[in-house]
């Protein structure tokens, strides 16, 4: 699938790592449109890999394109499914064309793995709902912030996971963090960046999402509970926030 504009302005790829929820298709399109409507630019071309069925772009045409997204997913980024592994591959040969990569979510998690840091489930368990995001105050100088000067000292954004990277690659700063998760944000050089959370979900995505995991047997039942008072809580402040 493509979404193409004019096709004079830049084009990117979005490695998509989890299929397509019936009601992101219905509500949305899928998720490429969600991604290429936040984080797009007039006259962007969106190409879509979907990586978890083993759809990858070909190496030759790895230079064609100005950046790549990797989405969430519900899968592990510690694991060792073949495609996991490709994908890991794939993003150590972008590093090194040092090509402009923003991972989300799983995204951010496999990208850490893949250029040499340790990912793992969370030790606090799930994180769901609108998370108090930190930036450091003793952060590595970056140049492409020093004009930021009113950058804010901390951000919300909605989260929904269970696992998290414990430790960055050597050459990566971390940036951001939150009393729960320890690397929020971090960022190799000038083309690299990794965020946690979910900056391309709006509150209706998310609350689909959430009565999508309290139906997945692979949380366990004692969660349920937790996981529905934390929904309806959410739903309570983010109500408030964005409404």
């Amino acid at each position: 699938m493509v979404i193409n504009s004019n096709g004079n302005g830049r084009r990117y790829a979005l490695l998509q790592a989890a299929k397509d929820s019936e009601y992101v298709k219905k509500m949305y399109g899928g998720y490429l449109k969600v991604y290429a409507e936040a984080f797009g630019e007039e006259g962007a071309t969106w190409d879509l890999f979907r990586v978890c069925e083993g759809e990858f772009p070909d190496f030759s045409e790895l230079n064609k394109y100005d950046g790549f997204v990797i989405s969430g997913s519900s899968s592990d980024a510690f694991g060792n499914d073949y495609w996991i592994l490709k994908l890991c591959f794939i993003l150590q040969i972008l590093d090194a064309m040092e090509k402009k990569i923003l991972g989300i979510c799983f995204g951010h998690q496999v990208l850490c793995r893949a250029l040499g840091g340790r990912v793992g489930r969370a030790k606090r368990g799930w994180d769901i709902g609108v998370t108090q995001v930190s930036f450091a105050k003793d952060r590595a100088p970056l140049w492409y912030l020093d004009d930021h000067h009113d950058m804010p000292s901390s951000l919300s954004i909605i989260e929904i996971h269970q696992d998290e990277v414990f430790e960055v690659p050597g050459h990566a700063h971390v940036i951001a963090s939150s009393d729960k998760t320890g690397v929020e944000i971090f960022v190799i050089e000038d083309h690299i960046l990794g965020i946690q959370g979910h900056p391309e979900y709006n509150k209706d995505i998310l609350f689909n999402l959430i009565e999508r995991l309290l139906g997945m047997e692979k949380i366990e039942v004692i969660n349920k509970l937790k996981i529905y008072i934390i929904f309806q809580i959410v739903h309570y402040i983010i109500r408030i926030i964005l409404v």
